[in-house]
Parts: structure tokens; C-alpha cells; sequence
């Protein structure tokens, strides 16, 4: 007995592990920085060098990138800056894991704390989650029907199924350049710098997944002018970047999650050897999957009415797409800066962050619940505190609706910054604009009972002849002629002759007349 089988591609998670380090360290000012007399302002970043597998475990070896704004004791250079590093290295237990699977490693910073211990000593700590997972790709064997079924009757059904095409990690990478306009004075050294991604979608063209969107630069400098005097500048650069996958197919899904890897900016002289040029280097770690719903044949159960027939079965999991849908949260509050704060004179820059803290099934959706994290950086009227931060973090909830919604639905949801805007209405009061994009992708997995192989054997005559030739047979609420056909030892043709029947739809209350058939 030869089966007919497809191979259906699909990923599956081969562990995962989460935990959280405090890094508590002190750092030196360098002897060419200032003295620092008050922290502005700070930043932090993970850099990951190195993430390997092992028996049982990952390991990630990394370091905490942090930036400071500072004042100064200085009355000339009242502004400074200073970069640093603290590494880190941690074990992470994946039962299962071996040395030879790929394992990727994210890290999320909770919290970053800088403190001054003295005019050359500075406190940083950082609450920092790291998650190591690991995805194996399988190839699943189905059964769709026998090579020759023409002596044994075969219940065929047509099911919906994601195929999985394309599991890539790449990062893409995009170097761009803008010119300061006339009416701002030339670079001599940059204090702060943002780079934030906005509006970031995800195409796939011709064998490529292209990103476009916008890169939202600012930066806060000393300028060539006499004395010291303190300029910024904010402008949009396009994102264009993309990633072979391969794909020519049309109507594929594709989901694309990214994470910024380094975003840098320089500044380099023009054709006059003014410094007023800015370039901007990102590189983004992209994860690709891309699949293609297809409909396939499988074969649930088979009987033979010569012989005895026993298929033998196994659990095997199929997927198809729910929904893949996208929502927009928006946001409009007021912040209102304490006492303690310098007030605002003019307003440098607004950067964000989206952190999703908990998403709930819901009968017609997933309630998605977050925080956006706001910093602002202004300029102050004080000529002893020229420049000022703040920063406030605002909670939403939004629900994303799915139709047909299963309790069972396997949900992925990621949160990022669309908009974000912060206008001065006074000196004590900004008005926070923001919008949150939620993009959603569901499945609804199956567990299908897939025909292996099937062991035959003589029948049970005696049994035969014991059975009733002539059966006349009411049917009830979720009868199938199939399951009648089968017990009743005969075929749905048979069923539909005899009854003269055209449909195979069998209604609850239903007669159906059944003649046994051997042989």
C-alpha cells in the first residue's frame, strides 16, 4: 500500500529563555572631558558582539553603549558630552539547545540611571532583559491519497495551509548624507545626536523586501561662532533599504520585525572644507518570513471492503493565517514641567520610545497595552543652564480587532512610534502628540490526525454474515454518510444509488435506507 505525500515547510521554536542583569559600575570621565557639575541628560544602548549556542545554553557577550549631556564647571564650553561602554556577558539555559543551532539574542533596557559621585566619577546602572530564542525549520509529510485506491474507499478532505517559503535573518544597511542649510552656522563638535526610524513599511518586489519610511535626525552642536553658542538642527531623511529573499511569488504574507543595530552619524567637511556635512549610517537586523496559503488534499481515513483495514495515525500540526491586520493608536497629553525644571525657551528635539508591556485575548480581538516613553531637549532662558531635558511616560491601550477570533490563536504583535511631536504652549507647558502603529499577525493552529501507513488483514467473515443486510437508518445533528457508510459496511455510492440521492449533505431526520454490501 504506497502512499501519495507533500511536503509542507513550516518553523517551529526550538527554546527560549529570559532574564534580567543589573549593570552597576562606575566610569571615569576622560581626561580630555570636562568636569561635570549636573547630568542633562542620558542614553543608552545595547550592542550585542557575541551570540553563540552551546549544550543546553546560550551564551551573549555584549556591552551598554550609554551617552551623557552634562554641565559643565567650564564658563566657556558650558555644555558638554561624554560616551562610554560597560560590558556584560551572560549565560542563558535552553534545555534542548545544541551547539550547532542558530540562536538569536534581543535585549530590552528597563531602566538607566546616571549618577554624579564627583565632578570626574559618574554611577551608571541599568535593569537590562535579555531573550535568547531559537527556531528549527521541519519539513512535514502528509498524506493526500493512495497511489492506487481503486479498491479501497477514501475519505478525502480540502484544508487551507500557510507553506512556509522563507525563514532569513539579513541586515540592511543605508549610509545618507544631508547639507546644513545657509541660515545655520558651520559643525565644530556635536553635543547630541537622535536618529529615529517613522512610518516604516515592509513590500515585497520582485525576489525583495524593501523598507521605506523616514529616518528623523536632530542634533544639538557647538557651532565656529565667537564665544560659545549652541545650535541644532532637525531634518527627515528617506529610508530605502532592502533584503534579498529570494521570492517571486505573488499573493505571499510576509512579516518583516526589525531592530536597529547601530544608527551613527558623523560630520565631514564640504567642497569649501566647512564642516556641514552630515552622514548617517544604519544598519538594521531584519527578520524575514514570508509564506503562501495554499489548499491542500489529505487523506483522513480509508476502508477497503474485501479486506481489513487498520490505518495507523499521528498528530501533525497545520497553520493557516487568521488575520493580518494593522491598528493606530493616538495619543494627545500635556506635559507640564516641575518646579525644579528649567523652562523652555525652545524646543531641540522630541525623541520616543514604545514599550508593549502586556497584549489579552479578547473575544473580538487582542487588547494591546503599552507605554510611550517621551524626551524632550530644549533650550532654556538661563545663560547659566542653557539647555534643558525632560522626560514623561504616558500608558495606551488599544484594542486590535480580529474577525472570527479563536481562543487558540497563536498572536504576534509588535509596537512602534509612527508620529510624535511636542509644541510649545508656554514656557512651563508642551502639548505631547503621538501616534503608536500595532502590527498584527494571527494563526489558528490544527492538529490533524495524518495517516502513516495502514495494516491489512483478512476480514471477519463471521462477523459479516452476523450484520444486518437491509438497515434502515434516521440520521441525527452531525451525522456524515461517510461514518454511516463505513460502520454499515458499504460506500457512499452505494448510499446515494440506493436513496436515490443527489447531495451527500445529510440533514438531521433524515431516512436513509442502507443495503450491506460484501465483497
Amino acid at each position: 500500500m504506497e502512499f501519495q505525500k507533500i511536503k509542507l515547510h513550516r518553523s517551529e521554536k526550538n527554546g527560549a529563555a529570559v532574564t534580567q542583569i543589573t549593570l552597576d559600575d562606575d566610569y571615569n570621565v576622560p581626561d580630555y572631558r570636562q568636569d561635570i557639575v549636573k547630568v542633562i541628560k542620558e542614553r543608552g544602548e545595547l550592542r550585542f558582539d557575541e551570540v553563540k549556542a552551546m549544550e543546553g545554553a546560550a551564551w551573549i557577550k555584549g556591552s551598554l553603549v550609554f551617552k551623557v549631556l552634562y554641565r559643565s564647571d567650564k564658563q566657556e564650553g558650558k555644555i558638554s558630552c561624554l560616551r562610554g561602554e560597560i560590558p556584560f556577558q551572560e549565560r542563558l539555559n535552553m534545555d534542548g539547545l545544541s551547539e550547532y543551532d542558530a540562536v538569536h539574542a534581543t535585549g530590552d533596557m528597563e531602566d538607566l540611571t546616571i549618577g554624579v559621585i564627583n565632578s570626574r566619577k559618574l554611577n551608571v546602572r541599568a535593569v537590562i532583559v535579555l531573550t535568547a530564542s531559537s527556531e528549527k525549520e521541519v519539513d512535514e509529510e502528509l498524506t493526500c491519497e493512495l497511489s492506487d485506491g481503486s479498491s479501497y474507499e477514501q475519505n478525502i478532505v480540502e484544508k487551507e495551509a500557510l507553506k512556509l517559503l522563507v525563514v532569513r535573518r539579513d541586515i540592511c544597511r543605508q549610509k545618507s548624507e544631508a547639507v546644513l542649510p545657509s541660515s545655520k552656522p558651520n559643525i565644530r563638535e556635536i553635543l547630541w545626536q537622535s536618529m529615529q526610524l517613522r512610518n516604516v513599511e515592509s513590500r515585497l518586489v520582485e525576489g525583495k523586501i524593501r523598507l521605506s519610511g523616514e529616518i528623523l535626525v536632530s542634533i544639538l552642536y557647538n557651532d565656529e561662532e565667537e564665544g560659545e553658542h549652541l545650535s541644532w538642527y532637525e531634518t527627515t531623511v528617506p529610508l530605502d533599504a532592502q533584503a534579498e529573499c529570494g521570492v517571486m511569488e505573488d499573493d505571499c504574507i510576509w512579516q518583516v520585525q526589525m531592530v536597529p543595530l547601530t544608527m551613527e552619524l558623523e560630520v565631514k567637511p564640504d567642497y569649501d572644507g566647512e564642516e556641514r556635512i552630515l552622514v548617517m549610517e544604519l544598519a538594521l537586523d531584519t527578520h524575514i518570513r514570508i509564506w503562501k496559503e495554499e489548499k491542500i488534499r489529505l487523506l483522513t481515513d480509508l476502508y477497503s471492503l474485501q479486506k481489513e483495514v487498520k490505518p495507523v495515525f499521528r498528530e501533525c500540526p497545520l497553520e493557516r493565517l487568521l488575520v493580518k491586520n494593522a491598528a493606530k493608536c493616538r495619543m494627545t497629553e500635556q506635559m507640564e514641567l516641575k518646579e525644579d525644571k528649567e523652562k523652555v525657551l525652545q524646543i531641540c528635539s522630541c525623541e520616543g520610545k514604545v514599550l508593549l508591556e502586556r497584549q489579552e485575548i479578547k473575544p473580538d480581538g487582542v487588547l494591546a497595552e503599552g507605554t510611550v516613553e517621551v524626551n524632550i531637549l530644549y533650550i532654556t532662558p538661563d545663560d547659566h543652564m542653557p539647555v534643558g531635558a525632560v522626560q514623561e511616560i504616558y500608558p495606551f491601550s488599544q484594542l486590535v480587532e480580529i474577525p472570527e477570533m479563536s481562543p487558540q490563536a497563536k498572536v504576534e504583535l509588535d509596537a512602534s512610534l509612527e508620529q510624535l511631536s511636542a509644541v510649545m504652549l508656554d514656557q512651563e507647558h508642551v502639548e505631547i502628540r503621538a501616534a503608536v502603529r500595532l502590527d498584527l499577525i494571527a494563526f489558528v493552529q490544527e492538529v490533524i490526525q495524518n495517516i502513516e501507513e495502514a495494516t491489512e488483514s483478512e476480514p471477519d467473515l463471521e462477523m459479516l454474515r452476523n450484520r444486518p443486510g437491509l438497515v434502515g437508518y434516521i440520521a441525527k445533528a452531525g451525522d456524515d454518510l461517510w461514518t454511516i457508510a463505513r460502520e454499515n459496511h458499504t460506500t457512499i455510492q452505494n448510499i446515494m444509488e440506493t436513496n436515490h440521492r443527489k447531495s451527500e449533505v445529510l440533514l438531521a431526520g433524515e431516512k436513509v435506507l442502507i443495503v450491506k454490501q460484501v465483497g
